[in-house]
């Protein structure tokens, strides 16, 4: 089973993840993305699929045209997991690139 971090995990994580904002409770994170257009965000989101579906580690997400939001969670434990921040540093490296 997946084990929920720590909220001391979470800061000494803090780096990794900052551009990612921590739910108060500490039980997820979000992040919204904005592109030049709808293909741009379109293919943000097949790429991100592509890595969740390998991690076996899905988002909860919402798309209007060119915004994305993010929000990532672990449901078998109940809040943030690694898998969570795993997911978060691949989404962010990929937005990079």
């Amino acid at each position: 089973m997946v084990e929920k971090l720590t909220k001391n995990q979470i800061n000494s994580l803090f780096d990794t993840i900052s551009s990612w904002e921590i739910a108060e409770d500490g039980n997820s994170m979000a992040k919204n993305f904005t592109f030049k257009d709808f293909n741009q965000a379109f293919s943000f989101m097949t790429s991100v699929a592509l890595i969740a579906e390998k991690m076996d580690h899905h988002p909860e997400w919402f798309n209007v045209y060119n915004k994305i939001s993010i929000k990532l969670t672990t449901h078998d434990c109940g809040g943030l997991s690694e898998k969570d921040i795993q997911l978060a540093v691949s989404i962010d490296n990929f937005s990079r690139d």
